[in-house]
């Protein structure tokens, strides 16, 4: 029995709530909606309850 890892598709800054989408066609995140705050140093969640392992 093997685990996938299936990777995030979306994230949002801790900070200044930008969230961000997983583009496959350019292999990068892309801003889902508003930009947030410019200056912001992102801190994404990733501690949060997002789990990569599926059975």
């Amino acid at each position: 029995m093997s685990a996938t890892i299936t990777p995030p598709q979306e994230r949002e800054c801790e900070l200044c709530g930008r969230r961000e989408r997983w583009d496959e066609d350019a292999t990068g995140w892309r801003i889902a909606d508003e930009p947030g705050e410019v200056y912001c140093i992102h801190e994404w969640d990733i501690n949060g309850t997002f789990v990569p392992l599926r059975k």
